[in-house]
C-alpha cells in the first residue's frame, strides 16, 4: 500500500483540462502529484476527506502586476490576497512593466530577491517592454536608435533565456507609448525565437480598440510570436459593445492558424494610475518632469484640453467617459479622498476637475492610483465565454482600496459566472484558470492533474465558492475555499494563511 503526504478523498477532479469532474483521489508525496482511483488503498499522513468539493490544479492568474510583492518591508502590500482564492502561480510583469532590467539588474537577480522574502505562490514574470525601454532610452518622446534597440534585443535575449515568460507591452503607459509598431516587432521576434509570447495591454482598449488590435496582430505576424492580448475588454462610451466585433475577428485568426488568445477579468471597472488620465506629452521626460508641468497654470490648460478635444494615438480614458467614472483608490497621504470620484471631490472643493487631479499628484509625488468605471457587462461576459479566454486578475497590489479584483476575481468566476449564471461549466472555467494558462505561459508540469505534476491544487467547495471583497472591501478573502498547496506544502486552510512560504520565482 503507497504512503504519501497528503491525501484528497472523496473529492471530484477538476484535473485542467476541460473535460467533465471524474471521481479519483489525489495524492501529494515529495512535492509531486499521483491520481488514484476512487477507492485505491492508500495512507497518508494527512488524510483530508472532502465529499462534495472539487480538488483542481491551483489556479494561475495570466495577469498580475505583483512582481514587488512580498519585497516590500513595510508589510503594507496585500500580498496573500491572490493565494487566498486559491492561485499557486502568478504571472506578472505585464502591462510593459517589470522589475527587471530596474530596480533588478536581471531576471536571476528579481528570482533571488523573492526567494530571500520568502513567498506564498509562485511567480513567473514577463519582461516589461516600458520598464526595458526606461533602462536603455529613458522617458523621452522619441524614437530608439538602432543602437539602442539592439541593446534592448539583447537585455531581453538574454532575460528570455534565464528564465522570462515573455515580452510585455503596456501602449498607452509611457514610455512604451513612445515607441513604434517596428520598435515593437523588433522586441517581439526576440520572443518569437525563444518561443516565448508577445503578451500586450492594446494601444487603445476604447474607440480605436480595432485598430490597436490590428497592431498587435502586424506585430505577431511579423515577428513570428505567438499573440496574447491582456485584459481583453472594449471599454469607454465609444467602445462599448466592441466585442462582437473584436471576438469574431480573434476566432477567425485563429481558424485561419494564427496562436492568439487573451485574458480577462469578470469586472466592469478597471484600475492604473491616475498619472495615465493625462496625455503622453505630458509625461515626456518622465514622472519629474510631468510633476513640474502640473505646476504650470498654463501646462494645466493645455491638458485640460487634450482631455476634452482628444490627441491622435491616445486613449484618452477620461475623454471617452468622465471624472465621474474615475475613483481614488489609493492616495497614501490622503486616505479621505480614497473611494471617492475626481467628479465629487472637485463638484465639493468648487475646482475644476484637471486642478483636483494636479494638486493630487503634486501631494503624492505622483503615486495615485484609480479606479475607472469603463465597461459593460454584456462584453465582460463576451470575453469570459469564448474558448480562447483565460482569466487573469489584473490585480495591483497597493496601499488604500485596490480593486477588489485582487482577492477576488476566480472565486467571483466560479460563483457567479459559473455556479449562478451557468455562462460556463466548472471544467470549462477551471480550464481557464489552470490548463489553459500553463500552456499559454510555458508552465511545464503545471495547470493539469497529472501523476508527476507539480503539487499545486485547490481544494473549494462549488456549492459555496463566492467572492466576498467589495470596492468598500477590497481584500477580503472568498468564501469556500478549504484548502491551498503550493509545491506540496499547505499554505491555506479554512480561509486562513498557514506559515509556509514554498513559493519561487519560476524559470519558463
Amino acid at each position: 500500500m503507497s504512503h504519501f503526504d497528503l491525501l484528497v478523498r472523496g473529492a471530484d477532479i477538476a484535473d485542467g483540462t476541460g473535460r467533465p469532474l471524474i471521481a479519483g483521489q489525489v495524492a501529494v508525496t515529495g512535492g509531486r502529484v499521483r491520481v488514484l482511483p476512487p477507492r485505491a488503498p492508500a495512507t497518508a499522513d494527512r488524510v483530508l476527506d472532502v465529499p462534495g468539493h472539487v480538488v483542481a490544479p491551483g489556479f494561475i492568474d495570466a495577469h498580475t502586476h505583483s512582481d514587488l510583492t512580498t519585497l516590500d518591508g513595510s508589510g503594507t502590500l496585500p500580498a496573500h490576497a491572490a493565494v487566498l482564492q486559491g492561485v499557486t502561480v502568478e504571472i506578472c510583469g505585464n502591462c510593459g512593466d517589470s522589475a527587471f532590467p530596474a530596480p533588478y539588474p536581471d531576471f536571476a537577480a528579481f528570482g533571488r530577491a523573492h526567494a530571500a522574502a520568502g513567498r506564498a505562490n509562485h511567480l513567473a514574470a514577463l519582461v516589461g517592454h516600458g520598464t526595458l525601454r526606461g533602462a536603455v532610452v529613458g522617458h523621452a518622446a522619441r524614437a530608439a536608435t538602432p543602437d539602442e534597440l539592439a541593446a534592448m534585443c539583447r537585455v531581453l535575449d538574454e532575460a528570455l533565456g534565464s528564465g522570462a515568460a515573455g515580452l510585455s507591452t503596456g501602449l498607452i503607459y509611457t514610455p512604451g507609448s513612445f515607441a513604434d509598431t517596428a520598435e515593437v516587432t523588433a522586441l517581439a521576434a526576440v520572443a518569437a525565437r525563444h518561443g516565448k509570447p508577445y503578451v500586450t495591454h492594446l494601444r487603445d482598449e476604447m474607440s480605436q480598440v480595432e485598430a490597436a488590435l490590428d497592431e498587435a496582430v502586424r506585430i505577431a505576424r511579423d515577428s513570428g510570436a505567438a499573440l496574447h492580448v491582456s485584459h481583453h475588454k472594449t471599454a469607454g462610451r465609444h467602445g462599448w459593445g466592441g466585442t462582437e466585433r473584436t471576438l469574431p475577428h480573434l476566432r477567425r485568426l485563429r481558424a485561419d492558424g494564427m496562436d492568439v488568445t487573451c485574458d480577462v477579468y469578470p469586472y466592469t471597472a478597471g484600475s492604473t494610475a491616475l498619472a495615465a488620465m493625462l496625455p503622453p506629452w505630458a509625461h515626456d521626460g518622465g514622472q519629474d518632469r510631468l510633476l513640474e508641468r502640473l505646476r504650470d497654470a498654463g501646462q494645466r490648460a493645455r491638458m485640460r484640453a487634450a482631455i476634452a478635444d482628444g490627441v491622435a494615438g491616445w486613449e484618452n480614458t477620461v475623454g471617452n467617459g468622465g471624472w465621474d467614472r474615475i475613483s481614488v483608490a489609493g492616495a497614501a497621504r490622503h486616505p479621505e479622498l480614497q473611494g471617492r470620484t475626481i467628479a465629487d471631490i472637485a463638484a465639493e472643493r468648487g475646482a475644476d476637475a484637471v486642478d483636483v487631479v494636479a494638486e493630487l499628484l503634486l501631494a503624492e509625488a505622483g503615486d495615485v492610483t484609480i479606479i475607472s468605471h469603463s465597461m459593460r457587462e454584456d462584453d465582460v461576459r463576451r470575453v469570459l465565454a469564448v474558448p480562447f479566454s483565460m482569466i487573469g486578475s489584473d490585480g495591483v497590489p497597493k496601499p488604500g482600496l485596490p480593486h477588489p479584483r485582487w482577492a477576488g476575481t476566480f472565486a467571483k468566476v466560479l460563483g457567479h459566472y459559473v455556479r449562478e449564471l451557468g455562462l460556463l461549466t466548472l471544467p470549462e472555467a477551471v480550464h481557464k484558470m489552470t490548463g489553459a494558462t500553463a500552456a499559454r505561459f510555458g508552465l511545464a508540469g503545471r495547470g493539469v492533474l497529472r501523476d508527476g505534476g507539480h503539487a499545486d491544487l485547490v481544494v473549494f467547495d462549488p456549492a459555496a465558492v463566492a467572492d466576498r471583497a467589495t470596492f468598500a472591501e477590497p481584500l477580503l478573502a472568498p468564501s469556500g475555499v478549504r484548502l491551498v498547496v503550493v509545491a506540496g506544502a499547505v499554505v491555506v486552510e479554512d480561509g486562513e494563511m498557514t506559515s509556509a512560504r514554498p513559493g519561487q520565482v519560476l524559470a519558463c
